[in-house]
C-alpha cells in the first residue's frame, strides 16, 4: 500500500433534510440514534451529529436555495450493520410509524434486515451479517 492511499479511521455522511425536527424524529425514536452534536445559527437548530454504536450520520437543514421541490436521495443507500436482534429493531421503527420498503427478512444476499425510506427519500438498509 502506497503511502497515498487512503486509510480513513471513520466517515459520516452528511445529509440535507426539507424538515430537521421530522428527520430527527425518525433517526432517533425510529432507528435509535443519539444526537451527539447540535449546531445552531442564529439561534436556529440547522444541524445534528446522530450516533448509533460507531456509526455517525449528520443532519443539515435544507435552506432551499436549489428549490424546495428538488429531489434528495436519488442514487444514494446507506448501509447499517449491526449484531443487534434485526426483529427487534424493527418492531421499534414501526412502533415509530415507519414503514418498511423490504423485511424485516433474510435479504438477497443473506443476513437478516429491513430496508426503510426516511422523509426525504434517502433508502437505509439495517442488516444483522450473522
Amino acid at each position: 500500500m502506497t503511502s497515498t492511499a487512503m486509510q480513513a479511521q471513520s466517515v459520516t455522511p452528511n445529509i440535507t433534510v426539507g424538515d430537521l425536527a421530522r428527520s430527527i424524529k425518525f433517526y432517533t425514536d425510529g432507528l435509535g440514534f443519539e444526537i451527539v452534536n447540535r449546531h445552531e445559527r442564529e439561534g436556529v437548530l440547522r444541524y445534528v451529529e446522530l450516533k448509533g454504536g460507531e456509526a455517525h450520520l449528520g443532519l443539515g437543514m435544507d435552506d432551499f436555495a436549489k428549490g424546495r421541490d428538488r429531489v434528495k436521495g436519488t442514487g444514494l443507500r446507506i448501509s447499517i450493520t449491526t449484531a443487534q436482534d434485526i426483529n427487534a429493531l424493527a418492531e421499534r421503527a414501526k412502533k415509530a410509524g415507519i414503514t418498511f420498503d423490504e423485511g424485516p427478512a433474510p435479504l438477497p444476499w443473506g443476513p437478516m434486515g429491513f430496508s426503510v425510506t426516511d422523509p426525504d427519500g434517502f433508502k437505509l438498509t439495517i442488516a444483522n451479517p450473522r
